[in-house]
C-alpha cells in the first residue's frame, strides 16, 4: 500500500511565526525571500511600489523546465519526474541560502549572485542535462533545454554598509510589482498577526489588494466563461448530470504530495490538499492501490480521487503543519477550514454525446503558479453565496456579506485526445470546449467535472490599507497566496458500471447520483 498520510489538526492557537519558505514547481519558478521586514506600501498609478528604508527583498526567476516537455517517452517519464524533483529541490535549496545569509548579502552586493545564482545555475545545467539523456535513451527527441538553466535575480540589491538602491521589485512575470502587494507589519488589537513583507500570517501574502467586496464588485459574465472556454453543459446535446457525494474531508485526510506531477516525490506539492473520495492517494500510490483503495464516496462504484489545495484562515492560530514541509515552513499558515460543502457533478456537452473515461485518467485544471506563469493556465472562479450567478472573482477573495458564505467553483477541462490518460505535461492530452461547445483536433467529448466548494469563512476585514484576519488558499510561498493561483485535481477510478451509467445519465437527460 501507499504511504498515506492522515493527521487531525491541532487546535492550538498559538502566535504568528514568519516562516521560511521553499518553493518549487516543475523545476521553475520564482524564489521570493523577505530579510528585514520593516518596509510599507504605496500606490503609484495601477502598481504598488515597496518602498523601504531598512528592508531588502530578494528574487530569483527560474524557467519552468517541467512546462516545455510535451513530448516525453513513456520509457523516461520516471527519469524525467526524479530530475524534475531534483530541479525543485535545487531552487527551495536555493531560497534556503537566501533566508540564512542575510548578514553576507548585507556585506557584498555580489553575494547571491556569485554565492547562490552561479552556483544553482550550475546544479540546473546537469539535471537538464541529465532529462536529455533520460528522454534519448528511451528514444525520444529533445529539444536545447540548457538555456533553461540561468536563473535571474531581480529587485533590490544592498550595497556593502547596509544602503540600498532600488526599491522596487519584479515578480519575474512581467505583470504585477513584487506580489503585488504590501508591507509593513499590522497589530490587530494588541495581537500580531504577522503581516509583514508581503503581508499574511506568514509574510508572504495575501494582502488587501487580494480582497473585494463582493456587493461592490461589478457583474461580469456567466460561470465558466473566460480565457479557457466555457462550461460545457448547455441547453443541447447531453443535458443530463450525474453527481457524486465524497463528503468534506472530514476525517482530515492530507498530504503535500501530487502523484501526478510529483510521483515518488514526498512534499511534490509544497502545499496541503484536501482528499475526497479515493483514500489512498499519495505520492507513492500506484494506479492498482488506487483502484483497490477505500473511498469516501458514498457511491462505492466511485474510488476516484479528487483533490485541491486547503483553504486556511490567517487569524493568528497555527495548525498541525506549523512546524513541517508544506506547511508553516513554506508560509502555509492558519487554520484549516474544512468545507461546509463538496458538491461532485459531472455535466455533458452543449453540443452532443460524450463518451467514457479511460480508467486512470488525470486531469489537473487551474495553475499553481499562475501568479508567476501568467494567466494562460489560470482556471478559477471565486464568489459567495446568493452571488454566484452575478460575480465570478478570478484574481480576488470575495468579502461576503453577513450571511453569505465563500464559494470556490472549477470547471475541469472536458476534451479528451482518446487515446492518453496522461501527458508529459499533464495538460496535453486534455483540452477545454471550443466557444461553440465542440472538442477541437479529433478530441472526445467527456463527462466535464464541476467542483463546487463552500465555506464558512469569518469577513476579513480591510483597516489603514492592511487585511485583518484575511483568508487564502495554500500556495508556493512565491505566488504569495494569490487568489490567481487555486487549482484542482481529479484522478478517474469509476468502476466501469457506474461510469457507463454516468455516460447513459448524461447522453439521455436524466439527473442521476
Amino acid at each position: 500500500m501507499g504511504r498515506n498520510t492522515r493527521k487531525r489538526r491541532s487546535s492550538m492557537a498559538t502566535k504568528a511565526v514568519a516562516a521560511s519558505a521553499a518553493l518549487a514547481l516543475g523545476g521553475g519558478g520564482l524564489i521570493w525571500a523577505n530579510f528585514y521586514a520593516s518596509a510599507h506600501e504605496s500606490k503609484n498609478s495601477s502598481q504598488n511600489q515597496t518602498k523601504a528604508a531598512a528592508a531588502q527583498v530578494a528574487t530569483v526567476s527560474c524557467p519552468d523546465v517541467g512546462q516545455k516537455l510535451t513530448n516525453v517517452p513513456g520509457g523516461a517519464r520516471s527519469g524525467v519526474d526524479r530530475e524534475l524533483a531534483n530541479l525543485d529541490k535545487q531552487i527551495t535549496e536555493a531560497y534556503a541560502r537566501l533566508a540564512s545569509t542575510r548578514q553576507a548579502q548585507a556585506n557584498d552586493a555580489g553575494f547571491v549572485q556569485n554565492a547562490i545564482v552561479g552556483p544553482l545555475k550550475e546544479k540546473r545545467a546537469a539535471t537538464i542535462d541529465r532529462i536529455r539523456i533520460n528522454i534519448q535513451r528511451a528514444g525520444g527527441q529533445v529539444q536545447d533545454l540548457s538555456q533553461l538553466a540561468a536563473c535571474t535575480t531581480q529587485g533590490a540589491q544592498t550595497n556593502a554598509g547596509g544602503g540600498q538602491n532600488g526599491g522596487q521589485q519584479q515578480n519575474g512575470g512581467g505583470q504585477q510589482q513584487n506580489g503585488g502587494q504590501q508591507n509593513g507589519g499590522q497589530n490587530n488589537g494588541g495581537q500580531n498577526n504577522g503581516q509583514q513583507g508581503n503581508g499574511g500570517q506568514g509574510g508572504n501574502g495575501p494582502t488587501a489588494a487580494d480582497f473585494v467586496d463582493i456587493t461592490k464588485a461589478p457583474r461580469n459574465a456567466q460561470l465558466g466563461v473566460g480565457a479557457n472556454g466555457l462550461a460545457a453543459n448547455g441547453n443541447g446535446g447531453s443535458r443530463g448530470t450525474f453527481t457524486t457525494s465524497c463528503g468534506t474531508n472530514g476525517n482530515d485526510n492530507h498530504n503535500t504530495d501530487n502523484v501526478i506531477v510529483a510521483p515518488g516525490v514526498t512534499n511534490g506539492a509544497h502545499h496541503l490538499h484536501d482528499y475526497v473520495g479515493n483514500q489512498n492517494n499519495d505520492a507513492f500510490a500506484s494506479d492498482q492501490e488506487l483502484a483497490a483503495a477505500e473511498t469516501s464516496c458514498q457511491n462505492q462504484g466511485d474510488k476516484s480521487s479528487y483533490f485541491w489545495p486547503v483553504l486556511r484562515v490567517q487569524d493568528g492560530s497555527q495548525d498541525f503543519d506549523q512546524n513541517k514541509d508544506g506547511g508553516g515552513k513554506e508560509g502555509n499558515v492558519g487554520k484549516i477550514l474544512q468545507p461546509a460543502q463538496a458538491q461532485l457533478k459531472f455535466v455533458g456537452n452543449k453540443r452532443g454525446k460524450v463518451v467514457a473515461m479511460p480508467t486512470a485518467l488525470r486531469i489537473i485544471t487551474g495553475d499553481a503558479k499562475a501568479f508567476v506563469n501568467g494567466n494562460g493556465n489560470a482556471n478559477v472562479n471565486w464568489s459567495c453565496t446568493g452571488f454566484e450567478n452575478k460575480v465570478q472573482l478570478e484574481d480576488k477573495y470575495p468579502i461576503c456579506p453577513q450571511g453569505s458564505q465563500v464559494v470556490r467553483t472549477t470547471n475541469f477541462q472536458s476534451c479528451w485526445d482518446g487515446q492518453n490518460i496522461d501527458s508529459a505535461n499533464h495538460r496535453t492530452h486534455v483540452a477545454f470546449v471550443q466557444a461553440n461547445g465542440t472538442c477541437a483536433n479529433g478530441f472526445k467529448a467527456i463527462p466535464q467535472l464541476q467542483v463546487r466548494l463552500v465555506y464558512n469563512v469569518p469577513a476579513p476585514k480591510i483597516q489603514n490599507g492592511q487585511v485583518v484576519n484575511p483568508y487564502a488558499v495554500d500556495s508556493f510561498p512565491e505566488n504569495l497566496h494569490k487568489p490567481i493561483t487555486d487549482h484542482n485535481d481529479f484522478i478517474n477510478f469509476f468502476s466501469q458500471n457506474t461510469m457507463n451509467k454516468m455516460v447513459n445519465c448524461i447522453n439521455t437527460g436524466k439527473r442521476c447520483r
